[in-house]
């Protein structure tokens, strides 16, 4: 840790008051300058520039930003039917294409954020889609179908697949015109693509038949290559191997093979490397409203952080000081260094794609999963809200208490026990 430079701008109007000030701000305005004071939000979705409370500094909710819905094929085979062989047969298909849900970084959908956005992807389009995690390659690739005409077949199964791009609606304080502040929801530094597929539908369609455009039947009916050698030769009934046009299809529809590694995984650095960190000379405890437990780093690297009572013995675990930090539309950003530990607060890499994971200390590094979003009420109050940077799940924790873990929360704790208080030491 390099020496500690003068106070910034942000450091000065983040540590308004200090700890003792600061419990004579709270006993002369009892908060009302506060929304603290009102109830938290209600189940209404929130739109960007509704205003929101204190209690919401700790809650996210996502928006869409963007969809796509195109008719997939997800298994299919080319059956000739002759005379005499009509009638219901079962076809065994091939895999064509494989959908899997996915929101966000992981390919499941895990957490009460995932689920609403993809709620409201189903109810802004009026389709009924996967919202838990699904893949169209455990679905049974047998398609059981009455011919009653010879020709060319083509046997599908097929999904209208959704794709598209969400967006975070965060509470943050926001200055009106008149130099007032108020608290709104506003678009968080967050986001990322979704994909999901409605129910699955099974048929067969021939060359002739007229289907409507766009179709997931028409999709099949352009895998049969119609005018192929396959399509007008006579043929015995059965499968009809694939021609290479429907080879070809299929590899460009299989999604690619990743190899592991990904533009989207956090950047990370051996446990021995440690970061040159820009920390402000304020330290502050990250404390429940009102309340005489906050924050305390662990002792025990495989410890986490818990709400823990201020004491003489506290040995520094319970301040935290802000550093590297940086803002943008009056969102700040830094890194959670704890005095007592010398670690930096972290959700555990192999837990990020996980609700409810603990949020421990570690070896302060040039890693997203140490960076978190600070969230904060009007000027006069000291509230805030804390996102992860990197799973974008918010602070809280299940229940006042001490020893209680600090947690992550896709979509925060409705129940206010996410908001926090950054009293300054």
């Amino acid at each position: 840790m390099r020496p500690i430079g003068p106070v910034s701008r942000i450091g000065r109007s983040l540590m308004a008051v200090t700890a003792q000030a600061a419990a004579v701000a709270v006993t002369a305005m009892g908060l009302a300058a506060s929304p603290a004071a009102a109830a938290p939000t209600n189940t209404t979705a929130p739109q960007p520039g509704d205003t929101c409370t204190a209690a919401d500094l700790g809650t996210r909710h996502p928006y869409i930003k963007t969809t796509e819905v195109s008719p997939t094929i997800t298994h299919f085979k080319g059956w000739y039917v002759t005379e005499g062989t009509t009638g219901n047969q079962n076809v065994s298909t091939s895999t064509q294409t494989t959908i899997s849900v996915s929101v966000g970084l992981n390919g499941n959908v895990e957490g009460g954020f995932a689920v609403e956005t993809l709620g409201k992807v189903g109810a802004s389009l009026g389709l009924n889609v996967k919202v838990d995690y699904t893949s169209t390659s455990t679905e049974s690739n047998t398609v059981t179908w009455n011919f009653n005409q010879p020709g060319y077949y083509g046997a599908y199964k097929g999904t209208k697949k959704v794709t598209g791009t969400y967006g975070s609606l965060n509470c943050n304080r926001v200055q009106q015109g008149d130099g007032s502040w108020m608290l709104k929801w506003i678009e968080g530094p967050d986001g990322g693509n979704f994909t999901t597929y409605t129910t699955l539908e099974e048929g067969a369609v021939r060359c002739q038949d007229t289907v409507p455009a766009g179709s997931i039947m028409a999709k099949a009916q352009s895998l049969l290559d119609c005018g192929s050698a396959a399509a007008k030769a006579e043929h015995p009934a059965g499968a009809v191997a694939p021609t290479a046009k429907q080879k070809r299809d299929r590899l460009v529809q299989r999604p690619a093979l990743t190899s592991g590694t990904s533009a989207e995984q956090p950047k990370t650095t051996g446990r021995s490397a440690r970061a040159a960190l820009d920390c402000q000379a304020g330290a502050y405890k990250i404390a429940v409203p009102g309340k005489p437990l906050s924050w305390g780093a662990p002792l025990l690297a495989s410890d986490g952080v818990r709400l823990r009572p201020s004491t003489i013995f506290s040995a520094h675990l319970d301040n935290w000081r802000l550093c590297n930090v940086t803002e943008r539309n009056g969102v700040l950003e830094a890194s959670l260094w704890n005095w007592g530990n010398g670690g930096c607060a972290t959700i555990a890499a192999q837990n990020a794609a996980t609700d409810r994971a603990v949020l421990m200390t570690a070896p302060c590094a040039e890693d997203d999963l140490q960076r978190f979003y600070i969230y904060r009420d009007v000027p006069g109050s000291s509230k805030i809200g804390v996102q992860n940077k990197y799973t974008g799940s918010m602070m809280g924790h299940d229940r006042y208490a001490d020893g209680e873990f600090i947690r992550q929360y896709s979509s925060g704790r409705q129940d206010g026990t996410g908001t926090y208080t950054l009293i300054g030491v």
